[in-house]
């Protein structure tokens, strides 16, 4: 076997394929773009659902890639076992409608056994195929693999529902008798049976049928292959580890957590190398999710990474490790990872940062679940129970954090059980609820193929011609390619050149119309997107018949295309005034480019300082200002990059890219439309910030006229604002607004004050009545008072004074009812305050609650407020 690292075996990976015609393409973000059905990537192929769906035309048909992905459906089983990760790489190559079973069984024999390549023994490796699949057979046969080790398993069907589908075939890698955790006679003893002997490293489907609505199968009219292998598990062969986590890819994770802990050494026991396992796991995952825009919060993929630091977190309190210690652990899996990922090493501060403000905020988390367990197991004991209920333990779980393990180990100490039923109840219905919000996206749409063979030429001339004389080359009616098109009906459209902009980059698509040749308008532009091979294509409301083959004029709106031109351009100014103000790791996290606003999303930890964003538009308008030349060049991807463009981040791009740049300000890749000069913009105005997600913040803004009429309607209003404050100046609105608010503050406080002694007087007639329910002597009574507060106010002089031995005071506030309950500190093991307001509350047709000693409650009933007074002394009367 030869010796590599894991950074080689990806790079022979992908240069074996690259030599076979592969284009290489570059692991995605693990934040899904346009992808609705997806929290995560989660496969290779998940990136490639656009051309195997036909959406679009790939430049080459192969492509091979190693992208990272996240999978968290099977969290509890990491490191229980040897291969489960929450992140992990996926190598893989795919052929879009080119080549299939022969060519890609012969492709992954030759990689696996050539010597120039892996040089596995070929004695080592066994395949398994569907039973109906002899091509698959055959095509394993005929590349030199013996029969027997060829096995025909029924599940080898690829199919999740709506969309592509088809047999795939697996290959594993016999490890030796040595890794056999079986008896001989197992059933599942065999390659493909659960078993740590013959591991699974490759799976090619053979995409060939269409899963239909109505449940059939019908044979697709482009045969895909689709296949994945996984790195992690190629590593673990080279390097002879007995686990995943043996391997580069873990080990100094390990190492480094073990410097960190209590003494402990991986390897030492069982229970310690799972904490190990799960922490070397968890911090790559949480790493890589960050470092692609993703943030903790409590939703979405949020809540994934605040879930996977928590699980590590109470694992490293396991190994002896007190504090937070995973932001230390961010630099190594950069450095593990620098050779293909580098950007994981240049964001480390950063990603650091995020997951060492976020291990503080759990470690407050982590004492209040604490304190919530032992208050459930307190109480469970006092009433005599042995279990913890079910939704109690989801709620740990949950809210704080708490993996149910950590419950059951808390619980098991005091001779207490978990209901593990009653939780996993709970747990489904989160995912019932998860599954639910995602709604019925389907994960691999079917194929369509009206237009993947159009390959018509369509030029775009609008970067330099908003006016073009162009034929009409092909005309969609109805989901139908046609020759010709009645008036009134909405069309798909392509022409040889076209001036109009085809949505993409987050700058909308250009309007207008389309003419006859003796001027009259014949077809409104209403929307232009790109087909599967990248022609404009363009949707039109007709006014009059259209016929393919004639030529027409098309002319843009050149209005609206101005104000798109000028907030596009002001986008890209934002866009670098943010990474000036906030540091580089800010990204853009999406962007729209209309004609009368402009909005941009971005990444950010936190809210935003309004004096920073205030910077960051005066950055913005001081280069508007500054009359910088706007130029646009065309060039290769790599001399871009030399130029110092950076990639936004929704964007793919192609051999030949377009570069725009400000001045010496910003420079970026960008297909649109922009202005000559930013002295074109005018002025800049951000009208709104705010939150949209865990970590993504959003600024809508306002150019040119726009941005005059939103100054000018906001002095209207400031001198609206003047004269009824009656100042002469409008500079003189601020002090004269701080000089009322001091005023109403003065006076709110003298109001408290009049009521307080108002309420102690009523309290004073109140506190004199003491009646005596059973075996307690009770203060009741209603009084006037203007705020809840002022109630409690009144239970503390009760309790100074040590009047009787409860206390029942209710009110009337804002027309709604309001419940005080107090009792001594004698009397609380006999009467709870919390056990007497949900008596009473029903009263005033509400509920509440609190501690022992005070409660409170609020209902909607003012009217009921003496009746809970008479049924206090009831219920009082009914205690020992």
């Amino acid at each position: 076997m030869k010796e590599l690292s894991s950074s080689e075996i990806r790079q022979m990976y992908l240069d074996f394929f690259k030599s076979k015609g592969h284009a290489v393409e570059p692991s995605s973000s693990l934040v899904p773009q346009d992808d609705p059905s997806l929290l995560w990537i989660n496969s290779g192929v998940a990136t490639m659902k656009k051309y195997f769906s036909g959406q679009v035309v790939p430049e080459n048909p192969r492509m091979t890639s190693s992208q990272k992905s996240i999978r968290t459906n099977d969290i509890e089983n990491v490191g229980k076992t040897a291969r489960h990760h929450t992140l992990f790489e996926m190598l893989g190559n795919f052929s879009v409608g080119d080549y299939f079973k022969k060519e890609a069984i012969g492709f992954a024999w030759e990689l696996l056994t050539s010597p120039d390549w892996f040089g596995w023994d070929a004695d080592k490796l066994y395949m398994t195929v569907y039973p109906k699949d002899t091509d698959a057979k055959d095509a394993w046969e005929a590349v030199g693999v013996a029969p027997d080790h060829i096995i025909a398993v029924e599940d080898n069907f690829w199919d999740i529902g709506e969309g592509p589908s088809g047999p795939d075939s697996e290959v594993f890698y016999d490890r030796g008798e040595a890794f056999n955790n079986l008896a001989a006679d197992d059933p599942e003893n065999y390659p493909g049976g659960e078993n740590e002997r013959y591991l699974e490293v490759w799976n090619i489907v053979f995409s060939q049928f269409n899963h239909e609505p109505d449940g059939s199968y019908k044979p697709l009219p482009r045969k895909n292959i689709d296949t994945g292998m996984g790195l992690e598990r190629v590593v673990s062969i080279f390097q002879n580890a007995r686990t995943n986590f043996e391997t580069d890819l873990f080990l100094p994770i390990i190492h480094k957590t073990a410097e960190l802990s209590d003494g402990k050494k991986y390897g030492d026991n069982h229970e310690d190398d799972v904490a190990f396992k799960v922490i070397a796991d968890h911090a790559r995952a949480i790493t890589f999710a960050i470092g692609d825009g993703a943030l903790p919060s409590n939703e979405g993929r949020g809540y994934v990474i605040r879930r996977l630091i928590r699980r590590a977190i109470v694992n490293g309190q396991k190994l002896g490790i007190s504090g937070a210690f995973l932001d230390q652990l961010v630099p190594v899996v950069g450095e593990i990872m620098q050779s293909y990922y580098p950007d994981v090493l240049k964001q480390a501060d950063y990603i650091a940062k995020i997951v060492r403000s976020e291990e503080d905020r759990f470690g407050e988390t982590l004492n209040d679940g604490l304190n919530l367990l032992n208050s459930v197991i307190a109480d469970l004991k006092e009433q005599g129970g042995t279990q913890i209920d079910g939704a109690d333990a989801f709620k740990l779980y949950d809210t704080y954090g708490f993996p149910v393990e950590l419950t059951e180990e808390y619980a098991d100490d005091q001779g207490i059980t978990v209901d593990q039923d009653g939780f996993k109840a709970e747990m489904q219905k989160q995912k019932d609820r998860a599954r639910n919000a995602r709604g019925k996206q389907t994960a691999m749409g079917l194929q369509h193929d009206l237009l993947i063979n159009v390959k018509t030429p369509s030029e775009y001339v609008g970067y330099t011609d908003l006016e073009t004389t162009s034929t009409l080359t092909e005309l969609v009616v109805d989901d139908q390619l046609a020759d010709e098109a009645p008036a009134g009906a909405t069309v798909e459209a392509m022409f040889d050149t076209t001036p109009f902009y085809a949505e993409m980059g987050g700058q909308v698509a250009d309007k207008g119309d389309i003419l006859a040749s003796d001027g009259t308008v014949v077809a409104h532009v209403t929307d232009v997107q790109h087909a599967p091979n990248g022609q404009n294509l363009h949707t039109l409301r007709l006014v009059a018949p259209m016929k393919k083959g004639t030529r027409y004029e098309l002319k843009v709106d050149r209005k609206f295309h101005s104000k798109v031109e000028k907030n596009h351009t002001a986008t890209h100014l934002l866009d670098k005034a943010l990474r000036e103000v906030f540091g580089e790791h800010t990204q853009q996290a999406g962007s729209l480019v209309e004609g009368d606003y402009l909005r941009f999303d971005f990444t950010h930890f936190g809210a935003v300082d309004p004096a920073d964003l205030a910077k960051a538009e005066a950055i913005v308008n001081e280069k508007i200002f500054a009359e910088m030349p706007v130029k646009t060049v065309v060039t290769d991807i790599e001399s871009a990059k030399k130029m110092g463009a950076i990639a936004l981040f929704s964007e793919k791009y192609g051999k030949t890219v377009r570069v725009v740049s400000a001045g010496d300000f910003v420079t970026e890749f960008c297909g649109g439309n922009h202005v000559k000069n930013t002295n074109e913009i005018g002025l800049f105005k951000i009208t709104s910030e705010s939150g949209v997600g865990a970590g993504v913040r959003r600024i809508e803004a306002v150019t040119s006229a726009a941005a005059y009429k939103y100054l000018h309607d906001h002095d209207d209003i400031l001198h609206a604002v003047g004269n009824a404050l009656k100042v002469t100046q409008v500079t003189e609105v601020t002090q004269k607004v701080s000089a009322l608010q001091a005023q109403v503050k003065s006076l709110e406080q003298q109001q408290t004050a009049l009521e307080g002694k108002l309420a102690s007087q009523e309290a004073s007639a109140v506190f004199d009545k003491i009646t005596t329910a059973g075996n307690y002597q009770l203060i009741s009574g209603t009084v006037q008072v203007s705020k809840m507060d002022q109630l409690r106010a009144l239970a503390d002089t009760w309790r100074d004074q040590a009047l009787s031995d409860v206390l029942v005071l209710g009110a009337e506030v804002n027309g709604k009812a309001n419940l005080i309950v107090a009792v001594s500190a004698d009397k609380q093991k006999q009467v709870k305050a919390g056990d007497l307001i949900k008596a009473i509350a029903p009263k005033i047709n509400g509920g509440g609650g609190g501690r022992p000693n005070l409660a409170q409650a609020g209902g909607k009933n003012p009217a009921g407020l003496p009746d809970a007074m008479t049924a206090a002394v009831d219920w009082l009367s009914e205690q020992d």
